[in-house]
């Protein structure tokens, strides 16, 4: 796992994210939380974590979208943190799943066929129409395509061996129009966790989910 602190001034009080496959600074580098430090994770590669970085905070306000909200449950479930809140984003802690995920056989299929047209694809379907995806560009995404398929293959693998993260959830956040994480699964996911939840008219990249998750905007006193 990577992590990057976008803003580090020293406060008590953390801003925690885990983006989702693919994700990297300049995604979210554009979000500045008032009165926070700002630690951004990502590339599940490895789901090796050090939680040192979190002892000195006081308050902590984890958001995480798509399969960061599996990725924050795997390697937070047990810690005893002081969360303030903790929302999920366009994700379920059952990431690869026909009911409650992003169905199987649609998962392994953009493994299977992933390139540099299946990785434009991908994010059409992600952003859902063109002005979301220059929107999404506009903020430079820069990682190679080996990296990110690497880190697609890693995540079909480790959701496969491992049970549902024991992690509960404050809120959870869905896009009705996601087309990664289909709304229907989302909603029979958080119902089954027995977390309270919301659903916008959004894409699966949705901005101003982000910005509820992020408390950068009035929309994040939800």
């Amino acid at each position: 796992m990577e992590y990057s602190f976008l803003m580090r001034e020293g406060h008590p009080r953390l801003l925690l994210l885990f983006s989702g496959w693919g994700g990297e600074p300049s995604l979210f580098s554009h979000y500045h939380p008032k009165n926070a430090d700002f630690l951004l994770c990502y590339d599940y590669r490895s789901l090796d974590f050090d939680s040192r970085l979190l002892e000195d905070y006081r308050e902590i306000r984890l958001a995480a979208w798509s399969m960061g909200v599996w990725a924050a449950g795997m390697v937070l479930q047990g810690c005893n943190l002081p969360f303030s809140a903790k929302i999920a984003v366009n994700g379920t802690p059952w990431p690869i799943d026909d009911l409650y995920g992003i169905p199987k056989a649609l998962f392994q299929g953009t493994l299977e066929r992933f390139d540099a047209v299946g990785l434009s694809k991908f994010r059409r379907r992600m952003c859902g129409d063109a002005d979301n995806v220059k929107r999404f560009l506009s903020c430079c995404p820069s990682r190679h395509l080996d990296d990110l398929k690497a880190e697609l293959s890693a995540l079909f693998h480790e959701v496969g061996k491992h049970s549902a993260p024991s992690f509960s959830w404050t809120r959870a956040l869905i896009g009705g129009k996601d087309k990664i994480f289909p709304s229907v699964n989302q909603q029979a996911a958080w119902e089954r966790a027995s977390t309270p939840h919301y659903v916008f008219d959004e894409e699966h990249y949705s901005e101003l989910l982000f910005s509820m998750a992020l408390e950068c905007s009035p929309e994040g006193m939800l």
